[in-house]
């Protein structure tokens, strides 16, 4: 079903980045990553489904066209801890970026 929660989850650390994978969604749709630190995201799209074709980060002010078969990195400032959601640009793919306090 379109905006499902997979349920897949990603602890990152700033400098290693995360690969999030399109395809009827974002797998992980969740990426942890310590506050503070800037986040690179890698996505990859495997689909051709127009829905999919861009990501947007409303609260950081961002977007991303995601062409087909290829990896586009999304560069995010740090971040206070909280939850930041990420979509599609018609908003039914839908994932999370959860910021934690650092241990």
């Amino acid at each position: 079903m379109f905006g499902s929660r997979s349920k897949e989850k990603h602890d990152a650390a700033p400098s290693e980045g995360v690969i999030v994978r399109v395809c009827g969604g974002y797998r992980p749709d969740v990426v942890v990553v310590p506050a503070g630190e800037p986040v690179r995201i890698t996505f990859r799209r495997e689909e051709t489904s127009p829905c999919s074709e861009q990501v947007v980060f409303p609260a950081f002010g961002l977007s991303a066209m995601l062409p087909t078969g290829r990896d586009v990195v999304v560069e995010l400032p740090p971040a206070p801890p909280g939850e930041y959601g990420f979509s599609c640009a018609m908003d039914m793919l839908r994932g999370t970026l959860v910021v934690e306090e650092a241990a």
